[in-house]
C-alpha cells in the first residue's frame, strides 16, 4: 500500500503565506484601488447600489486595511476575519440590489479561501484580544 505524505509545516506555511500575498495584493490593486481613485466603473457600481461616494471610499479602505493586514504576521487573522465580513457583504449586495447570482462566485470564492486563512491563524486573532 502506497502512502502519501503530508507536506511537511513549512511548506503549509509558505502555501499560506503566498495565499496571503497573492489575496492581499488582489484587494489591494484590484479591488481597493479603483475605488479610492475613483475609476468610472467603480463609480457606477457604487452609484447604482444609491450608496454614494462615503459608502465607496469606506469599502475601499476596508478592502485596502485587510489587504495590506493579510501581509503582516500578526494582523493577517483579524484581516481575513474583516475581509470574511466584506465579502458576505458583497455577495449579499450582488444577489439583492444587482438581482446577478452568478456575480456572487468571486466574493463566495475570496470569502472561503479567507476564512480559511482566518481559521488556520485563529489563534493568532485570539492573541490580539489578550487571550
Amino acid at each position: 500500500m502506497t502512502t502519501v505524505a503530508m507536506p511537511t509545516t513549512t511548506s503549509r506555511r509558505r502555501a499560506l503565506w503566498a495565499l496571503q500575498i497573492l489575496i492581499g495584493v488582489f484587494f489591494v490593486v484590484a479591488s481597493a484601488a479603483p475605488k479610492l481613485l475613483g475609476e468610472a466603473y467603480a463609480v457606477q457600481i457604487f452609484v447604482e447600489i444609491g450608496a454614494g461616494d462615503w459608502f465607496r471610499y469606506f469599502v475601499g479602505a476596508v478592502e485596502l486595511a485587510g489587504g495590506i493586514g493579510l501581509l503582516v504576521p500578526r494582523l493577517a487573522g483579524l484581516a481575513a476575519l474583516g475581509l470574511v465580513g466584506l465579502m458576505v457583504g458583497a455577495t449579499y449586495t450582488q444577489l439583492t440590489v444587482f438581482d446577478a447570482p452568478a456575480a456572487t462566485v468571486t466574493p463566495i470564492i475570496l470569502g472561503v479561501l479567507v476564512a480559511g486563512i482566518a481559521w488556520v491563524r485563529r489563534a493568532e486573532i485570539a492573541g490580539v484580544f489578550g487571550r
